[in-house]
C-alpha cells in the first residue's frame, strides 16, 4: 500500500521582501519584543510599525501587559493604521542571550514559530514577519522557525484540513532564505512521516517514500527485503522483523559530490512500530510507538536536504526498518542472532530491538570506507530521564568526538549534551552463550549501556558518534516556539552540519 495521494512533504515557498513593514498587504504582521529592565521595547526592525502607530507601540504593549520574555504573543488590533489588520508582537527574551549567538538565533527561531502558529489559529493565511533579520544569519533563523511554526499534519482530518499560511520576511538578506527552505522540506518530511499511521507507514511503504525522495534528490538508492537480507546475513533486522506481517527492509541512499575528499555515514533507526515483541511494552508506553523510526526519517531527511545543498562531501544513509511484533513467529528472550559481519548477539529482552538492527547497519558500513559514522536513533527511554524531552545524548568513540557532534548540534539550532561510555558498564553485556548480549540485568545507566552495545559493531579505527534522541524526537505535550505536537524533525539540522563540517575540514 502507498502513502495517500498529495503528500508532497514539502513546505510553502518563502518570499523575501524589502518593502515597508506598514504596507504588508497580509493578514498578521509579526514584531519582535524584547525584555528589559524597564519594561518591553519594540525589538530592531519595527520602527516602521511603531511610526504608523504614532509612536505608541512600546506605550500598547505596556497597557496590555506584555513583557518581551520568550514565546509570549501579544495580539494589537491595527484599526488601519498599518496595512494588516492584525499585530502580533512575540517576545524575544533579553537582548543579551546568555547562550551568546546561538541563543540570540534560537529566540528569532521561536519567536517566529510562535507567532506564525498563532496567525494560524486566527484562520490567517498570509504572514509578514517584521523581526530582526539584518544579516544572513538572523534571516536565516526568522524564516526557518517561521516555516516550521506553520507546519500543520491534518491529513486524516477529512473537511477539516488546516493550510500552510504564505510567509513573507521582511529583510534586505534574501540569499539565507533558500537554505532555510530547504532545512524546512527536510524537516517538513520527517515530521510527516513520523505522524503518519503505522498502518499506512511500515517497511515496504516507508522504502517507497525513500525511493521517491531519492529519485527526487537524485541519490543513489538501494533496498533489500526479508529475502536479501536472510541471505546476507543481516541477523538484526530479520529476527526484530519476523514477528510481523510487514517484513524488514535495509534502505541506503548514496551522495556523492564531486570534490568530496571525505565520507560520512549516516545510520537510522527505522522501527516503524514497536510493541515491544513478546517483551511487551504497557499499552501507554506503545501511543507514541509509531515514532520509532524517526531515526531513519532523519537519516531521510538529511541526505534530501545535503543534496539540495550540494555539500562538498560524500555521504551514506543507512535506514533500518522493521516492525516489531509479537506474532506467533516472533523472536523470543533469550533467541541468539548473528548480526551481519558474524558477531553473535543473546537477545534478553526483544523491546531492546533498535540496537540489533543498528548493529547490522553499523557492520555494513564498513564497506563504504568512512572517515565518520553517525548514527541516530529513539533507542531509550533512558535518555529522557537522563535529559528531559528535549535535548539528545551524544556518545562516541572517543569524548572528542561527542563533543565535536554535540557542537554541531548546537550550532544548528538543536539541544544536545555530550554523555560518556563509562567502560566499567560494558561487563554487564556479557553473555553466558554469545559474544554479547543485547541488554543487562541493571537497568542504570541505560542510554550508556545502549551506546557501548553499538560501539561493539562500529568497524574498527573508524570514528563513530551515537546520537539518541527518544526525547526530542516526538513531542507529546503543546506546542512552542516552532516545535508542534507529535514529530519534530530531530536531527536533521544535526546531520546536514555535520556533513558541513565533515566537508569544510572541521569535523
Amino acid at each position: 500500500m502507498r502513502l495517500p495521494l498529495g503528500w508532497a512533504f514539502v513546505t510553502k515557498p518563502l518570499t523575501i521582501s524589502t518593502g515597508a513593514a506598514r504596507a504588508a498587504a497580509t493578514d498578521a504582521l509579526v514584531v519582535g519584543v524584547t525584555l528589559t529592565p524597564d519594561g518591553p521595547v519594540p525589538a530592531i526592525g519595527s520602527d516602521d510599525v511603531d511610526a504608523a502607530l504614532g509612536g505608541s507601540l512600546q506605550q500598547t504593549l505596556t497597557a496590555l501587559g506584555a513583557t518581551g520574555k520568550q514565546d509570549e504573543l501579544t495580539r494589537i488590533a491595527s484599526g488601519g493604521r498599518v496595512a494588516a489588520p492584525l499585530i502580533i508582537a512575540a517576545g524575544l527574551g533579553p537582548a543579551d542571550s546568555a547562550d551568546g549567538e546561538r541563543g540570540r538565533l534560537e529566540s528569532l527561531r521561536r519567536a517566529a514559530g510562535s507567532a506564525v502558529r498563532a496567525a494560524v489559529a486566527t484562520k490567517a493565511t498570509s504572514v509578514a514577519l517584521c523581526l530582526p533579520a539584518r544579516d544572513e544569519a538572523e534571516t536565516e533563523a526568522v524564516a526557518l522557525g517561521a516555516l516550521l511554526g506553520g507546519y500543520t499534519f491534518s491529513r486524516y482530518r477529512g473537511a477539516d484540513r488546516a493550510s500552510e499560511p504564505d510567509i513573507t520576511v521582511l529583510s534586505t538578506v534574501g540569499a539565507a532564505a533558500g537554505r532555510a527552505q530547504v532545512l524546512a522540506d527536510a524537516m517538513t518530511l520527517v515530521r510527516d512521516l513520523v505522524n503518519t499511521s503505522p498502518s499506512h507507514l511500515y517497511p515496504e511503504t516507508f522504502a517507497a517514500e525513500a525511493e521517491r525522495v531519492a529519485r527526487v534528490a537524485e541519490v543513489e538508492f538501494l533496498a533489500l527485503d526479508h529475502t536479501a537480507l536472510a541471505a546476507g546475513g543481516y541477523g538484526g533486522l530479520t529476527g526484530v522483523g519476523q514477528g510481523s506481517m510487514h517484513p524488514p527492509r535495509l534502505v541506503r541512499l548514496g551522495y556523492r559530490h564531486p570534490a568530496a575528499t571525505k565520507t560520512v555515514v549516516f545510520c537510522g533507526k527505522g522501527i516503524t512500530f514497536d510493541s515491544g515483541g513478546l517483551s511487551l511494552k504497557p499499552p501507554k508506553s506503545m501511543e507514541a510507538m509509531k515514532s520509532d523510526m524517526s531515526g531513519a526519517a532523519a537519516v531521510l531527511g538529511a541526505l534530501q536536504a545535503i543534496a539540495a545543498l550540494k555539500l562538498a562531501v560524500n555521504v551514506v544513509g543507512y535506514l533500518a526498518m522493521a516492525e516489531n511484533m509479537p506474532g506467533g513467529r516472533a523472536q523470543r528472550p533469550s533467541d541468539v542472532i548473528t548480526i551481519f559481519g558474524g558477531k553473535t548477539v543473546e537477545v534478553l529482552n526483544t523491546d531492546a530491538e533498535g540496537r540489533l538492527v543498528l548493529a547490522d547497519t553499523l557492520a555494513r558500513s564498513a564497506a563504504d570506507e568512512p572517515d565518520l559514522i553517525v548514527d541516530v536513533a529513539t533507542l531509550t527511554g533512558a535518555q529522557t530521564v537522563a535529559l528531559g524531552p528535549r535535548i539528545a545524548g551524544v556518545m562516541g568513540s572517543n569524548d572528542a568526538i561527542a563533543a565535536a557532534v554535540t557542537d554541531a548540534a548546537r550550532r544548528a539550532g538543536e539541544q544536545a549534551w555530550p554523555m560518556p561510555l563509562p567502560e566499567e558498564l560494558r561487563t554487564g553485556l556479557d553473555s553466558a552463550v554469545a559474544d554479547i548480549a543485547n541488554v543487562t540485568g541493571d537497568r542504570l545507566g541505560g542510554m550508556l549501556v545502549g551506546g557501548l552495545f553499538l560501539k561493539e559493531f562500529v568497524p574498527d579505527g573508524v570514528r563513530w558518534a551515537h546520537v539518541d534522541i527518544a526525547g526530542p524526537a516526538f513531542h507529546e505535550g503543546e506546542p512552542y516556539g516552532y516545535t508542534p505536537k507529535g514529530g519534530t524533525g530531530a536531527a536533521v539540522r544535526l546531520l546536514v552540519q555535520v556533513a558541513a563540517d565533515v566537508a569544510d575540514g572541521r569535523l
